[in-house]
């Protein structure tokens, strides 16, 4: 695997592949890497000929107050993992290549609609931050696909409509959630679980999975969303949000059946995030 950090010889080296006709599949992260992103690097070599990792620590995405200086970076192990999952090429730019006029002077990527809730309304700007950067690495690798995890649910939905609404030739791939045996969804950011935060942690799911039954039972909305917060908030979470959403990320109508239930909970230092899909019945009773 060759380890890039200028934008130059990332474009050389691509524009090598790309001359030969061979396929190239993005995989962005911001490192720490864990069974979950390996998943991603996998389904890009199902799909294209040359797989291409980035490692960048975002600042633009991350709100005042959050984990940007403490986020784990761990690069010679993301090394390790990428070489052995079969990257070819790992791209792990310094800030300053990607922002040399610094983030205040930086054109910044909107996507509207889709980034807004959820996570988009307690993180504001953390979208934009993402769009943006994901749109640079679009323009630098020029990829045929890219992979992205469904466990950021709302993020795959910016990135699609970003694509679509640019009419960038990507197709954008969806790899399913990778849980830990628990049912927990992993993260980088449930290494700042203790172990009894991490026993905790796999409630979120199973909580999930009740509300999921019941909804597709055909119970209330309102009801099952009131009674998985307090779910939440008794086994020790501070929920941020719990909704159910159509699977576009639209409101959820009388016409529904296809939908997405979506979490963000913090417990302890960590703001954990999960979804799970529901499928309605005709009989369901919308409103939360």
């Amino acid at each position: 695997m060759r380890t890039l950090r200028d934008i130059d010889e990332l474009r050389s080296t691509l524009r090598a592949y790309r001359q030969r006709g061979q396929r190239i599949a993005l995989v962005p992260t911001m490192g720490n890497l864990h069974a979950g992103h390996l998943a991603l690097v996998t389904c890009a070599r199902q799909h294209a000929d040359i797989v291409v990792a980035s490692l960048f620590v975002n600042p633009m995405q991350f709100g005042p107050g959050e984990d940007l200086d403490g986020y784990p970076r761990t690069f010679s192990a993301d090394q390790a993992q990428l070489t052995e999952a079969g990257c070819d090429v790992l791209f792990a730019p310094a800030v300053s290549t990607l922002y040399p006029n610094g983030l205040d002077a930086q054109t910044r990527v909107h996507v509207p609609e889709v980034g807004e809730g959820l996570c988009g309304g307690s993180r504001p700007g953390h979208f934009d931050g993402v769009s943006t950067v994901v749109s640079m690495l679009f323009n630098l690798v020029q990829p045929d696909i890219a992979c992205f995890g469904e466990k950021d649910y709302q993020q795959l939905a910016v990135i699609r409509k970003l694509v679509r609404d640019l009419h960038m030739p990507i197709e954008i791939i969806g790899v399913p959630i990778v849980r830990a045996e628990d049912g927990l969804a992993l993260s980088s950011r449930n290494g700042y679980l203790s172990s009894e935060e991490r026993a905790t942690a796999p409630a979120l799911y199973r909580t999930l999975c009740v509300l999921r039954d019941a909804l597709e039972r055909g119970e209330p909305i309102e009801t099952i969303i009131h009674q998985g917060k307090t779910a939440l908030y008794d086994a020790g979470f501070t929920p941020d949000y719990l909704e159910l959403r159509d699977a576009t990320l639209a409101p959820v109508s009388p016409t529904t059946r296809h939908a997405v239930l979506l979490a963000a909970a913090t417990l302890g230092p960590a703001r954990l995030i999960d979804n799970l899909s529901v499928q309605l019945p005709a009989t369901t009773a919308t409103g939360q």
